[in-house]
């Protein structure tokens, strides 16, 4: 496997077109664009617990993160909720979601939160094999309830 040295930063406003391209991906062509703009508003509000990074390598953003900062019972300090990951398949292979998540992980620690956590879907292999790498899973059963 070939490692790149990516970039990891913030998101910015003129990411706005790549990022939807990313983002579309991630949702498997399910495109909602109300609910694209409200996550992009979300993404570059400074006051929204709704956060991003990217990741540039070779003048293009390869991957996205975005998590959720939280408070939680049991805890002082917030928790971050690791809601979507994604790299781009031109560039996958190169270690760039590990290093997406290991950045999140740094800025956890640098700004106190108690734990980073997410959800992946047991039939995703590849995300799998990273997170087996990364995390300690947990021996609980998701359920949810939809309200509409």
């Amino acid at each position: 496997m070939s490692k790149t040295q990516a970039i990891i930063d913030d998101i910015r406003p003129a990411d706005r077109q790549a990022w939807q391209r990313l983002w579309d991906a991630n949702n498997l062509g399910h495109k909602n664009e109300v609910v694209s703009n409200e996550t992009w508003r979300r993404l570059l509000d400074p006051a929204s617990p709704v956060k991003g990074l990217v990741a540039r390598l070779d003048g293009q953003l390869a991957g996205l993160v975005h998590y959720i900062i939280h408070p939680v019972t049991g805890h002082i300090e917030p928790v971050a909720y690791m809601q979507d990951l994604f790299v781009d398949p031109a560039f996958r292979r190169k270690g760039i979601a590990r290093t997406l998540v290991l950045h999140l992980a740094e800025l956890g620690r640098r700004n106190k939160w108690v734990r980073l956590y997410w959800l992946a879907e047991a039939k995703n292999g590849e995300a799998q094999a990273l997170y087996r790498h990364l995390g300690a899973k947990l021996d609980f059963s998701l359920y949810v309830l939809p309200l509409h």
